[in-house]
């Protein structure tokens, strides 16, 4: 990674980075989002549709930020630890060079623990020279909507001396308490104030001295202070810290949200702290009093020491190696797939096993317009798509999961007999829509919204992606049972019964239904799976005949009243016949039209025309639609779309299976794809026309559609070698 230019932090720093400049962090619960110059500015806590605690991306005054940078010009580079979601930001000076250690921790990374840790640890060090940083950590609680209060207190939950007493901040609001607490350890520890580094100490001398690892004379100091910015909007006061560490030192922040109680007892009794004073009354050394203190606390707030911070790290680290070891993919761009993989793994919400669409909300579009959108929830849209990327990378515990949580859906349908286009991370219906006015957005983009208002709609190319996934998934998992199968002939009976509706398709347009041919070919794809399913499984049918005779209609009336004979092409709608949208490439992709058909062949050349052309496509990167001319009832502009330039490729490479030049192409523009993803190699919804991210931020969508794309594209070129 090449470094960006050079930075000055300072307390009034406005800078603002764009959507593209984020890594993320994850634990399977919620996520975090890493700028490129080491500041958290996109968390919730504890999960992910939880309410901000950070949120600097939508509102760089009032949004709530936890910074670490040098106070010293600087230059960046961050990159995750080869085949982990362990993140690393370097800051090159002059005078030294720093890295900041971002994670949060998975549950089955401690699984030998008796309790899930999901802490946020930030690890300073410095392995050049000396670099002073600037730490600021400054809250905004529900959405910056919340008063909190702030406190610096003693931290009980580490060893403290005489010399060196433990302090903490508390940050209390009324549904959420978070608390941040410091850890000292490294190389240089020297004795009585010396500047000689004397013999080096074990972990236990450092313990009985006190000192926790370097926390005695001569380690950096850790001196917090208050930091008002209610200026800025804040509703309670965060806190700043300003530290000098050295070649070899190591200083780490713990944020986590506050455990129920910390004693198992009566936390004011003799030797519930691990003290020197209270080893010294129990006639122990302090290892052994912290070890034994341990005994005594909730497991969920063991003691606090640099040496649990290091195991931390190197298990949190051996979770991310261990499980992407496990992919099979071994085509020519492993590496970028792998980076997919494990972004998806971090979407992925552990408890359920749902898998949300992105970690952020209500990131532009398209900067400074209105398209901003809450994208915490899991479609059912997203289900055969990522159930398929799962399937093919070998991922059968997840794919379950997922299947497991969409089954569930199914069971749990509305009372016409319909379903839900999204649900919660916990499979909740309910999903209102509001708009923060109190929030800039982000780079004045508004409004913001949390939430989502398409909850409710009628998209019914959803019945379609639902039963892929269940056909999908009958590949690798048991097979259907009995109640599973009565459910999903009724469904499908109410896809026989509604298919001639109009709706609002995936596109989620928020004026009026029409007759989208991705909303047919996808109802098509629903029957047509219902019966292979059948047959497959040898299962009864009494409504064989309506399937069928219903299946066919849909096809013939595509090819119909779909296709624009003029221009030659497969139209949006039935009734918006001169517009071109690119979401009807899924024909080849669900076996609904061979790539190689002339009318499909007619239509892919004439979205990768460019748009002066009447086309969708610019520099390799393909559009959803006009939006000048297509009237979606949102209004605004909009970058190109990773899934619909993905899907373009992948139709090229089915269609290159019978003319070579067009796999050729399809070669080219994937790897031109490929160098759209940001510094770290992830990808966001759209990239503007100077190749910038846009929307939220990863997104699952262009995460499970490039591995299906690379995965295809590289079996198309196998076979042809």
């Amino acid at each position: 990674m090449a470094p960006i230019n050079m930075f000055q932090s300072t307390p009034s720093d406005e800078r603002i980075m764009g959507i593209q400049d984020y890594a993320m962090i994850g634990n399977l619960k919620t996520a975090a989002m890493v700028s490129l110059d080491g500041s958290i500015d996109s968390f919730c806590l504890p999960s992910f549709d939880s309410p901000s605690v950070f949120a600097k991306i939508v509102d760089k005054d009032k949004g709530g930020h936890f910074s670490i940078t040098p106070v010293c010009p600087y230059s960046t580079k961050q990159a995750y630890w080869p085949s982990s979601n362990v993140l690393g930001t370097k800051f090159l000076a002059d005078d030294g060079v720093g890295n900041v250690t971002d994670l949060l921790i998975p549950k089955g990374a401690t699984k030998n623990n008796k309790s899930h840790l999901p802490w946020l640890i930030r690890r300073v060090e410095v392995i050049r020279g000396k670099m002073t940083f600037r730490v600021e950590c400054a809250p905004a609680f529900d959405y910056a909507r919340a008063t909190h209060k702030t406190e610096i207190v003693r931290d009980d939950s580490q060893v403290s001396a005489e010399q060196y007493n433990k302090r903490k901040v508390l940050f209390t609001s009324k549904d959420l308490s978070i608390d941040l607490r410091v850890t000292v350890s490294g190389e240089n520890l020297c004795a009585e104030g010396r500047d000689e580094p004397e013999k080096p100490l074990t972990s236990s001398d450092k313990l009985n001295r006190g000192e926790n690892e370097l926390d005695g004379p001569g380690g950096p100091v850790v001196d917090w202070q208050e930091l008002d910015l209610s200026a800025k909007g804040h509703k309670g006061k965060g806190v700043w810290t300003e530290v000098e560490v050295k070649e070899g030192e190591i200083v780490t922040f713990v944020l986590r949200q506050l455990p129920e109680g910390g004693f198992k007892g009566n936390p004011t009794s003799e030797g519930a702290e691990p003290t020197k004073e209270a080893a010294q009354s129990l006639g122990v050394d302090l290892q052994t009093l912290a070890r034994g203190m341990n005994k005594l606390r909730v497991v969920e707030d063991p003691v606090l020491s640099a040496l649990l911070v290091d195991q931390l790290i190197a298990q949190t680290n051996n979770y991310w190696l261990s499980w992407i070891s496990k992919s099979s993919y071994k085509g020519r761009w492993r590496e970028a797939v792998n980076r997919q993989a494990l972004t998806l793994k971090m979407l992925v919400f552990e408890e359920t096993g749902a898998i949300i669409a992105a970690p952020t909300f209500s990131l532009p579009e398209h900067i400074g317009g209105s398209r901003n959108w809450d994208y915490r929830f899991t479609w059912i849209r997203d289900s055969s798509f990522t159930l398929y990327a799962l399937i093919r990378l070998g991922y059968t515990d997840e794919a379950n999961a997922f299947m497991e949580f969409i089954q569930q859906r199914l069971f749990d349908r509305n009372s016409d007999g319909s379903l839900q286009i999204m649900y919660t991370i916990r499979g909740e219906k309910d999903v209102p829509e509001f708009e923060l006015n109190h929030l800039q957005g982000h780079k004045g983009s508004k409004p913001v919204r949390i939430g989502n208002g398409a909850g409710d709609h009628l998209q019914l190319d959803i019945y379609g992606e639902l039963m892929d996934c269940i056909y999908l998934a009958q590949k690798f998992s048991k097979p259907l049972s009995w109640d599973m199968w009565v459910a999903v002939r009724d469904m499908v009976d109410w896809v026989c019964a509604n298919w001639n509706q109009p709706d609002l398709s995936i596109w989620e347009v928020r004026n009026s239904k029409k007759n989208f041919l991705y909303s047919k070919i996808m109802l098509w794809v629903a029957i047509d799976r219902g019966l292979r399913l059948a047959d497959k499984r040898s299962l009864p049918l009494p409504q064989r005949a309506k399937w069928l005779e219903t299946r066919d209609t849909i096809y013939e009336e595509v090819m119909t009243k779909g296709w624009n004979k003029k221009e030659k092409f497969f139209a949006q709608a039935y009734e918006s016949l001169d517009i071109i949208d690119s979401a009807v490439l899924i024909m080849p992709l669900t076996f609904f039209m061979s790539a190689s058909d002339p009318r499909f062949r007619s239509t892919l050349d004439k979205i990768l025309k460019s748009p002066e052309k009447g086309g969708l496509t610019s520099n390799s990167l393909v559009f959803r639609y006009d939006t000048e001319k297509a009237d979606d009832g949102v209004g605004g502009a909009e970058g190109a779309f990773s899934l619909t330039t993905l899907w373009c490729i992948e139709a090229l490479a089915r269609a290159g299976a019978y003319e070579p030049k067009l796999l050729r192409q399809a070669v080219t523009m994937f790897e031109d794809f490929l160098g759209y993803g940001n510094h770290v190699g992830l990808y966001s919804e759209e990239i503007s026309r100077a190749g910038e991210g846009l929307g939220n931020t990863p997104q699952g969508f262009s995460a499970v559609t490039l591995i299906s794309t690379a995965y295809n594209l590289d079996r198309t070129l196998g076979s042809r070698n």
